[in-house]
């Protein structure tokens, strides 16, 4: 394998591998509300670094029932917050 392959190939991998840390930033954030029938919660948070959003008290969608159910009101969560088809859902949580 050439030079010029092997460093575009490495500049890529790191390219990938830094989106990838971004994609899973973990936010900090209370509960305010979950409505499970809506597969909604509103959620008062810090900075979405990766959506360049300020702290602010807003609704996100959860598609996935399992991280719905880890949801109470008043519960202090660290959560992933992305884009997904052109709506704000919680995507993972701790």
């Amino acid at each position: 394998m050439n030079i010029a392959i092997r460093l575009t190939l490495v500049a890529f991998l790191s390219l990938m591998a830094a989106f990838g840390v971004l994609a899973q930033e973990f936010t900090k954030g209370v509960v305010n509300k979950v409505d499970a029938k809506a597969k909604k919660v509103t959620i008062k948070h810090e900075d979405l670094k990766n959506l360049d959003m300020p702290a602010m008290t807003m609704v996100f969608r959860v598609e996935d029932p399992v991280l719905l159910q880890k949801l109470k009101e008043g519960a202090a969560i660290e959560f992933v917050a992305e884009r997904v088809n052109g709506k704000l859902a919680v995507t993972q949580v701790k």
